[in-house]
């Protein structure tokens, strides 16, 4: 344990971090490894690989991840925000370069592979488009000459554009939704917020028309006909769960999900520990995003605020879209847990967007005396 009198780098991250947050995001980290070791063996074996395959591949993505969030912690904003122009500049230049050169995969191009490594820049995209849209509309509230609001808008629409392209739908709905919610905390106008609303309703029947595979989700989401397999399988899996679960190992539905080890490790949780499982793992979740926007509303600085109401925001809508799929609220949609589902892009860049509302949240030199650190008083003079 620091003491409170040490002051080197590291005794004063330990007492001025959130460790409540930093608890939390330990607890998904660990319980991912767990849900690994639940999900991935049927996987593994369906393909031909060891049975802990996925498993100790999850260990190795969460061990760099937890670095990356904890040295991304020790940063101050000004370094943040040059981080995140930099992460944008080399997203941008990827998420081009991944229509051309990327990996194909069911008709979408969203994976490059560099030096052997396969990356997929869009998740690396959207904790530094936050960051960079936090800062534009900070700039603009402290400075209406400084068009920051309109740069912020000519960005969402360049990102939207080459989500689109991909395509990827589903990020497209999570970085706008995130987006709309920052616009609004910077006070965005009642008639910007109708008129968002319109764009959004007419985005979403425009891609029902324009590309077959929304429609055919959609379609299969309202109707229940056509290839529901994976979608009936996770909500079996939930059910067979009941409340305490079949014991760990001993679920059997999740052996024919094709992707219970990541779009569906919720299903998995729910029937290997029961819905008890599934409630304490939306309880965290709940809890990171309620104090992430209650500590933003609480800010005096104007860019904290807004990045990290945004970085939380994208955690929890990206979370609440995995879960409403697993329990059949939303069409399906390939959108990973935040921390539990397996994956190296999608552990590192969600390693990298808490690592930023850690450093980003933590109590600064003006709030010292809450911390101990206030120098002493000095003896009044006897009259």
């Amino acid at each position: 344990m620091q003491s409170r009198l040490d002051k080197s780098p590291v005794a004063t991250w330990w007492w001025t971090i959130d460790r409540w947050f930093l608890a939390a995001f330990l607890s998904l980290m660990g319980l991912g490894i767990v849900l690994s070791f639940a999900a991935s063996p049927a996987v593994a074996q369906r393909i031909g690989l060891d049975s802990f395959h996925f498993a100790t591949r999850q260990i190795i993505f969460t061990i760099p991840a937890l670095g990356v969030m904890l040295a991304v912690s020790f940063l101050e904003s000004r370094q943040i925000r040059r981080m995140a122009l930099a992460m944008l500049c080399i997203t941008l230049v990827l998420m081009v370069a991944v229509l051309y050169i990327g990996v194909e995969v069911k008709g979408a191009r969203r994976w490059v592979s560099l030096a052997g490594v396969s990356l997929q820049p869009s998740e690396f995209l959207k904790p530094a488009f936050v960051v960079i849209c936090a800062w534009l509309f900070a700039e603009h509230k402290r400075q209406p000459d400084i068009p920051g609001n309109l740069f912020a808008m000519l960005l969402l629409a360049l990102v939207i554009s080459l989500l689109v392209a991909q395509p990827d739908f589903g990020q497209t709905m999570l970085v706008l939704g995130t987006w709309g919610v920052m616009f609004f905390m910077a006070g965005l106008p009642w008639l910007w917020i109708i008129a968002l609303g319109a764009a959004g309703v007419g985005g979403v029947f425009a891609a029902y028309t324009v590309f077959p595979h929304v429609a055919g989700r959609i379609d299969r989401f309202m109707t229940g006909e056509g290839d529901t397999f994976q979608v009936d399988m996770g909500r079996d899996a939930l059910i067979n769960g009941g409340w305490f679960g079949v014991g760990p190992g001993e679920g059997t539905v999740k052996r024919v999900i094709p992707d219970s080890h990541a779009d569906f490790v919720y299903s998995v949780a729910g029937e290997e520990f029961g819905l008890i499982m599934c409630f304490f793992i939306m309880t965290i979740f709940a809890f990171i995003v309620l104090r992430g926007l209650g500590t933003a509303l609480k800010e005096q600085d104007d860019f904290t605020r807004y990045a990290v109401g945004g970085l939380v925001t994208v955690f929890g809508l990206q979370s609440v879209i995995n879960m409403a799929v697993n329990l059949q609220l939303m069409p399906a949609k390939g959108m990973t847990l935040p921390f539990i589902s397996y994956g190296g892009s999608s552990q590192i860049a969600i390693a990298i967007s808490m690592g930023m509302v850690l450093a980003l949240t933590r109590r600064r030199p003006e709030k010292r005396k809450q911390l101990g650190f206030a120098p002493s008083q000095r003896a009044m003079p006897a009259e």
